[in-house]
């Protein structure tokens, strides 16, 4: 699709709308409010948040790429040897559908293939690191990237999403991820923008002849962020597992959809989402995992959890299971709860005072999933990310 046909339909159709059935309890009024204010002054660029960028860096180790506002601005790549990044102009071989892939294709800057060789191996993951800012005027960006992962391959890759500024901010950005056979993937995605910011993802993932892919993903800021994630298992022995921890204090909206499409069988999907939200906030869970005719021998698991320690806080969970398909074996559930009241009693008889108490189970229930990074180097710094938020949503219950 051209840039000139995507501008047409998204002019017709604009930003997806409540109406919808996937976007129910997210409204992207504010998004399209923002986007309508920098249309009016696209060039209205501001220069890189260097000190920002600097401490995203040194906050996690890998070979970085550096997109700022959408813009590839640092590469760290360029002489690894089975890693090619190229710059692509025109639309990707692979076009997405949806609104925010028109808006994505109509207003970005640029987007970009990597290409991972076949037998690939790299001591650090590769990294991508947007870093966007918005001073003195409000700013929308676009970010595209296409990841092929070719036989045999392991990649190990960590997207940082942060942002400054003074003004708004909304990202919209889109990562496709295609596991050739026997492919193996080892991602990590932390988000940690501005609470003034707005952030819509979305990663697309085609799963091969026994490709694995092994993802976890963590919701540190942003004031409204929305996660699409999309599994396509088109070929037998593929096996998928994922997981996600949000966090969500006042004002705050968080929304993860995920969608497992199981084409063929034997193949494997599992999915543990965790939330911990306080004062007004806002989380949506939405997991549908679709087993598809034909595809016998499919085992696929949904666990969303969440714990809500205001009564202002809301969560809107919904696990989904559509199997037409006789030989699987597939379950879901999901939770919404408070603290323990007897948990806490047992630790107040130990002779903890009852913040340090309520402090410890908060992060007993977090700690299901924040120690089972995908990448297993970093669980330690982003352990870090989690325990720097978790003390500010429990000093926040106090205060």
């Amino acid at each position: 699709m051209s840039r000139e046909d995507a501008q047409r339909r998204f002019r017709d159709h604009g930003f997806p709308t409540q109406r919808l059935e996937d976007w129910k309890y997210t409204d992207l009024g504010n998004a399209a409010r923002i986007g309508e204010l920098w249309l009016a002054n696209p060039d209205s660029g501001t220069a890189l948040d260097e000190g920002q960028i600097a401490e995203a860096r040194k906050t996690l180790d890998a070979n970085w790429l550096v997109f700022a506002n959408g813009r590839l601005v640092e590469s760290e790549v360029a002489d690894i040897e089975g890693l090619e990044v190229i710059p692509v102009s025109e639309s990707l071989s692979e076009p997405l559908e949806g609104q925010l892939a028109d808006l994505n294709r109509a207003y970005r800057d640029e987007a970009h293939r990597i290409v991972v060789s076949a037998d690939f191996r790299a001591d650090k993951p590769l990294g991508i690191l947007v870093a966007d800012n918005a001073f003195g005027a409000p700013r929308m960006s676009q970010l595209r990237i296409d990841i092929r992962v070719e036989a045999n391959a392991a990649l190990r890759l960590v997207e940082y999403h942060v942002s400054s500024g003074d003004d708004e901010h909304y990202s919209n950005a889109i990562v496709t991820l295609d596991l050739a056979g026997g492919a193996s993937v080892e991602a990590v995605r932390v988000q940690a923008r501005s609470f003034d910011h707005t952030q819509t993802h979305r990663l697309q993932v085609s799963m091969h002849k026994d490709s694995t892919l092994r993802l976890s993903g963590y919701d540190l800021g942003g004031r409204l962020t929305r996660n699409d994630l999309g599994i396509d298992i088109v070929e037998a022995g593929a096996d998928a597992e994922f997981s996600g921890l949000y966090f969500a204090s006042e004002g705050q909206h968080i929304d993860n959809h995920t969608r497992v499409d199981h084409r063929v069988g034997p193949a494997r999907s599992a999915q543990e989402y965790r939330g911990i939200l306080s004062g007004r906030s806002r989380a949506v869970w939405n997991g549908k995992a679709i087993v598809h005719a034909g595809a016998d021998g499919t085992d696929a698991t949904q666990a969303n959890h969440n714990l809500l320690l205001t009564e202002q806080a809301e969560i809107d969970a919904k696990p989904e299971l559509e199997i037409y398909a006789d030989e699987v074996k597939c379950a879901h559930g999901t939770t919404v709860g408070q603290l323990d009241e007897n948990a806490l009693f047992y630790l107040r008889t130990r002779g903890l005072d009852e913040q340090t108490a309520r402090q410890a189970l908060i992060h007993a229930f977090a700690a299901e999933v924040a120690g089972q990074s995908a990448i297993a180097e970093l669980e330690t710094p982003i352990a870090t990310l989690i325990e720097r938020r978790l003390d500010e949503i429990t000093s926040d219950i106090q205060s």
